[in-house]
């Protein structure tokens, strides 16, 4: 439904080595549903979008940087993947810092792909049922989360799921849940 989303700001993290499609795809479902986002980056200016993590595939431009943000601006958080793009987050502290505050208020988050690999880098997956890209499977297993191949997983407050592939169900049911975040009050 159109405007479901409608008065949302939406957090959008991500760096060089993001998969365009993973950033692109689910910011125009939040921008279909009247959301807001924000890109938001550990550098200012733009950053390098890639397809199947080797092919470059043009810039985005960075809205602000993380160190310039704090939590209570924003009603959701995504974060996209691409092998390069999480891997570089999860050793920014800046960055780690706001997903684990993020992680603490309850507010939803959506992750595809390489993605969760800040969330367990913030601790965030411990007790959570989530899937994402098949190699994470050992570090979300070891860092206490539940991994399961499933095109899309919802439990509570996050969202995740596998690649590229699952995009429409992806984010569908981002949609949904950040929707449904906002009806039930979480911000």
């Amino acid at each position: 439904m159109a405007g479901e989303l409608q008065g949302m700001t939406v957090a959008i993290l991500a760096t060089d080595g993001v998969e365009r499609v993973e950033l692109e795809q689910p910011r125009g479902a939040l921008y279909g549903a009247g959301a807001k986002s924000e890109l938001i980056s550990i550098h200012p200016g733009e950053i390098q979008a890639r397809q199947f993590d080797l092919v470059s595939a043009g810039t985005f431009a960075v809205d602000r940087q993380i160190g310039d943000v704090t939590v209570d601006e924003y009603d959701a958080l995504l974060l996209p993947g691409g092998t390069v793009n999480p891997d570089s987050l999860r050793i920014s502290s800046a960055a780690v810092d706001f997903v684990r505050q993020f992680a603490g208020t309850g507010r939803p988050i959506a992750s595809i792909c390489h993605g969760p690999w800040t969330l367990v880098e913030a601790g965030a997956v411990q007790g959570c049922r989530l899937t994402s890209w098949p190699s994470l499977r050992t570090d979300i297993t070891n860092a206490g989360g539940e991994w399961v191949d499933e095109e899309v997983v919802v439990d509570d407050w996050l969202t995740t799921s596998r690649s590229p592939a699952d995009l429409p169900a992806f984010c569908a049911t981002m949609v949904d849940q950040f929707a449904r975040a906002r009806r039930s009050g979480v911000r």
